[in-house]
């Protein structure tokens, strides 16, 4: 097997357990902490926009690259396992979708930061 198999293997367990993180935040056999981190990072990874845009040089792939992948690992300890793995089989029948809670935190995240930046940089009278 070649290394460019592999990751692409690893990319596909990678996006199948993103969408049965989004599963897991919405299901009530899941404990509240396990929630709360399945749906952090399920939303994050499936907002349409990153908090780090990719076109800023090393650091604009950190978050795909070590980011999600350490929340995604982390998140799926927390899953009882044998939950995890029935919302895996259910995430391999669904389509990937959409966080739009985690669109609006992306946004919300940059409008705060130019507010405060323009505060800050804005010349005093």
């Amino acid at each position: 097997m070649s290394i460019l198999d592999a990751a692409k293997r690893r990319a596909r367990k990678i996006k199948r357990d993103v969408v049965a993180l989004w599963i897991a935040a919405r299901d009530p056999r899941v404990p509240w902490y396990a929630k709360a981190a399945a749906g952090a990072v399920a939303a994050y990874a499936l907002s349409p926009i990153d908090l780090i845009p990719d076109f800023i040089p090393i650091i604009g792939y950190l978050d795909d690259l070590l980011i999600v992948p350490v929340g995604i690992m982390l998140a799926v300890k927390l899953v009882p396992s044998d939950l995890m793995q029935e919302f895996r089989e259910e995430a391999m029948r669904r389509e990937k979708p959409v966080s739009k809670a985690g669109l609006a935190f992306i946004i919300t995240l940059w409008v705060l930061a130019a507010l405060a930046l323009a505060r800050l940089f804005w010349p005093k009278a």
